[in-house]
């Protein structure tokens, strides 16, 4: 049934994303241009307001559980799963109090209503994969900036989407590089369940009536643990809540 009413309505739901996206588009470039970095950034927020509940056009519910006090006057690191493309507006709504940031690749820079001039323009870090100098050098800019502004960043440790929903084992490097710059970020862990089955059976039709849901688990703080063990309890308390199997250390 899922899949059936897919068909239906996934046209829908594509002519109401894609509308925001082209809408905001000459938004985001006038409140830039006219009014600044604040101003954009309320542009950004509201847009992805109206990406993330276009999910209820495809009778998707939509649930963020964050039960702690986290702070607005430090930068904080959120580490995530990553499931689908449907998991950052969410993100980037959810957690807009805390001005997160996103590390994503430079081809995304051109060619996306919104999108590419959100990140031209949103003060994140667009990386070259195939250059890891470039990448490195684009990280270590911004932690800077959080560091300068008390910004977040959002970071995907899991390096590409788990598109069967079953999590891939965490890198540490971009956890590692963002705190030997800023060594007072908080780290946050959030699980993300269920955006894998939007597009289980593809990019055409949208799966339909899943629960979607976003969980900032408990915070961390740094400098007691190297990221490397950081990075395992991040992606063990994620384990948890998506009820997979626990990794275990890497041995030499």
């Amino acid at each position: 049934m899922s899949k059936l009413f897919g068909y239906i309505l996934s046209p829908i739901f594509y002519i109401l994303f894609g509308l925001c996206l082209c809408v905001f588009h000459p938004i985001q470039w006038l409140c830039y241009k006219l009014f600044g970095y604040k101003a954009h950034k309320v542009s950004v927020d509201i847009l992805n307001f109206f990406l993330t509940y276009c999910q209820l056009f495809l009778f998707n519910s939509i649930s963020f559980k964050n039960e702690y006090d986290l702070p607005t006057d430090r930068p904080i690191i959120f580490a995530a799963n990553h499931q689908s493309m449907y998991d950052i507006p969410s993100l980037i709504w959810f957690l807009r109090r805390y001005s997160a940031k996103f590390i994503s690749k430079i081809e995304l820079t051109k060619g996306i209503p919104s999108i590419s001039i959100n990140l031209r323009l949103g003060g994140g870090a667009n990386i070259n994969r195939k250059d890891n100098k470039q990448a490195i050098s684009e990280i270590i800019k911004l932690g800077r900036r959080m560091k300068e502004q008390n910004w977040s960043t959002v970071i995907f440790p899991e390096g590409t989407r788990a598109k069967d929903g079953k999590l891939k084992t965490f890198q540490f490097g971009g956890i590692a590089t963002l705190l030997k710059v800023v060594p007072n970020a908080l780290i946050v862990p959030v699980a993300i369940e269920n955006s894998w089955k939007i597009v289980r059976f593809g990019m055409f039709p949208l799966a339909t009536g899943n629960a979607l849901k976003w969980t900032v688990l408990k915070p961390i703080e740094p400098g007691v643990k190297p990221a490397n063990e950081i990075t395992l309890e991040i992606e063990n308390e994620i384990r948890k809540v998506l009820d997979q199997p626990m990794a275990q250390p890497a041995t030499l």
